[in-house]
């Protein structure tokens, strides 16, 4: 077993922001320590080394937070030089850099364009439905923002997409919010449903978002990408495009669409790595890029029981007609069923109307695609 992409967290889970819905500051507040502090060079070294004298063909480091840019781009330059000097096996680097946007400028933009980093940039839809729950410390609004820094993107050619978190704000809002990007011209585009506090029952939150909010979430925009796609104008919506792929028989890139978790490799700023952003946690820690070859954090009994529990689909969810492409959601919004030991998805309502609606036509462009 091979690990060929890294999450990297420079900063742990420091932020220039405070988001209300925030699911990596829910984790941190969880752990022994909630933050780890600033990563060092050596701890960074570490880990693109490991990375690199075992990985095979593609290795893609992803820088996220807490907000990384945090760290500041001398830590960055760094990155690059080790990929450099370490990369005997002649692998095909990739770096990512997910943000929200309030320390990016020209010195920034510049590196990012040189080293060919694909950034990722956090906006909740319209100034209106954005500035409900991304705002600073201080509880500003952040909208303009981050337009400022995606127009100094734009300037700099720099390969960007549009992570928007879907809540209680931006779910009903979605026909609004897509025209909008569209006029903006952002033609790449992730929705990442909002999760409530761990351990927490779901929709107790101003910006809980409800199964059935979801599922008319789903459809809609899917109706209007579908229309877009007949007119060969579609942006890429990463959720739709692995649907699309799963119904023609290939693996979904994404995670979250295969149903089974895999060890992901998330490295906290101490070194100490995780299976998953989402289970950053004391009881999941796997070991440190410090003091541990990487096989021993991928096959050490923690992994395999973190893979082993998401297996373990309800029965109804394996007999569903919609399973072979919902494979029960994110291990993450899963809910166990009352006397079992089985899980089922938060948002399986959701997904049940979503397939109902659109599933011929996933399959309609999964045929025409064959051909």
């Amino acid at each position: 077993m091979n690990l060929n992409t890294v999450l990297i967290k420079p900063a742990s889970s420091q932020c220039s922001m405070t988001c209300d819905y925030c699911f990596y500051c829910d984790e941190a507040a969880k752990r022994e320590s909630p933050s780890y502090g600033m990563m060092t060079e050596e701890t960074l070294k570490n880990i693109v080394k490991k990375t690199l004298f075992q990985a095979t063909g593609d290795v893609c480091f992803a820088f996220q937070g807490g907000e990384p840019t945090l760290r500041g781009l001398r830590f960055f330059e760094k990155a690059v030089e080790f990929e450099q000097r370490y990369n005997r096996r002649q692998a095909r680097i990739s770096n990512t850099l997910q943000t929200n946007g309030l320390q990016i400028n020209e010195a920034w933009c510049r590196f990012f364009r040189e080293h060919h980093f694909l950034i990722g940039i956090s906006v909740d839809g319209t100034r209106e439905t954005h500035d409900q729950c991304r705002h600073t410390k201080s509880g500003a609004p952040t909208y303009d923002r981050i337009l400022g820094a995606i127009r100094m993107l734009d300037s700099f050619q720099v390969e960007y997409n549009i992570l928007t978190v879907v809540n209680a704000y931006t779910a009903p809002k979605i026909r609004e919010i897509y025209a909008d990007y569209r006029e903006k011209g952002w033609k790449f585009q992730q929705y990442i449903a909002c999760l409530d506090p761990l351990g927490q029952e779901g929709g107790h939150s101003p910006y809980s978002l409800t199964p059935e909010a979801y599922g008319e979430f789903l459809s809609t925009l899917f109706e209007l990408w579908y229309k877009d796609w007949r007119r060969g104008k579609a942006p890429y919506i990463r959720d739709f495009e692995n649907y699309i792929g799963i119904a023609m028989g290939y693996v979904p890139e994404a995670c979250s669409q295969r149903g089974i978790c895999s060890v992901q490799g998330v490295a906290e700023a101490d070194g100490s790595v995780y299976p998953c952003d989402f289970y950053a946690l004391d009881g999941y820690r796997l070991g440190n890029f410090n003091n541990d070859k990487i096989q021993d954090f991928l096959e050490n009994d923690r992994a395999r029981d973190f893979i082993n529990e998401s297996k373990k689909i309800s029965g109804s969810c394996r007999t569903c007609p919609y399973y072979a492409l919902c494979r029960g959601g994110c291990r993450r919004t899963r809910v166990k069923e009352p006397g079992t030991d089985t899980y089922r998805s938060y948002f399986c309502r959701s997904y049940q109307m979503f397939f109902s609606r659109e599933g011929k036509k996933i399959e309609e462009i999964a045929r025409y695609l064959k051909k």
